[in-house]
Order: structure tokens, then C-alpha cells, then sequence
């Protein structure tokens, strides 16, 4: 699967935003779908991630709370829902698709075969 993120771009502090991440290709409701993020000079960091059938969403404790994973598997997209940005915030964010494996090991990033190319989220104080 193929994968395209949007719906980046520069924000004042405390703004919402809605990335997007639009799947091409088949069976995308077979996926669990991640979001990713790395701010400069930083390792990528998990966000969070939604199941395939159930749809379950899990976050670090670092992202609980303002970070909201959505899908919606008619449109093959993945959603996320950031309220109440921060400047910490900034960062290009990568969604990621996997179809193989099982468990709960989302904020493995080699669990994903698939990467979108990010998008970039500036947050402005």
C-alpha cells in the first residue's frame, strides 16, 4: 500500500489540526495504520495507532489525551486529530501501514512495511 499525508502547515500555539493519511491500492481495512512523528534533531516517536476491524486506538501516555487516531476505511484515510498545539509539537509527521503481524507492539516502527513521506507541522508561540 501507498500512503500520502497532508494537512500540515504552519499553526499558532493552542490551534487544532487534522492530518490526513489517504492509502492507495486494496484492503485497506486489513491495515493497522500509525502516526509517527520527528522533530528535528530527534528520533521518530510513536503517536498512535488504530486497529484494523475493531478500530481500538492506542497512545503512549505522552500523546493521551490531546492526539486522536481515526479511520475511516470507506475513503481508505486515517486521521489525526492534534488539539491544543505546542511548539513542542513541530515536527514532520509520518503515518505507516502494516498488514502482517499481530499484537500490540505499535511503537515499534519496523513493525510497519509502509511509510507515507510526512508532513510538516509548525507550531508558533
Amino acid at each position: 500500500v501507498q500512503l500520502q499525508a497532508s494537512g500540515g502547515g504552519l499553526v499558532q500555539a493552542g490551534d487544532s489540526l487534522r492530518l490526513s493519511c489517504v492509502a492507495s491500492g486494496r484492503g485497506f481495512g486489513g491495515y493497522v495504520m500509525a502516526w509517527f512523528r520527528q522533530a528535528p534533531g530527534k528520533e521518530r516517536e510513536f503517536v498512535g495507532a488504530i486497529t484494523r476491524t475493531e478500530q481500538n486506538t492506542y497512545y503512549p501516555d505522552s500523546m493521551k489525551g490531546r492526539f486522536t487516531v481515526s479511520r475511516d476505511n470507506g475513503k481508505n484515510t486515517v486521521y489525526l486529530q492534534i488539539n491544543g498545539l505546542k511548539p513542542e509539537d513541530t515536527a514532520v509527521y509520518y503515518c505507516a501501514a502494516d498488514g502482517i503481524y499481530s499484537g500490540t507492539r505499535f511503537s515499534d516502527p519496523d513493525r510497519y512495511q509502509s511509510w507515507g513521506r510526512g508532513t510538516l507541522v509548525t507550531v508558533s508561540s
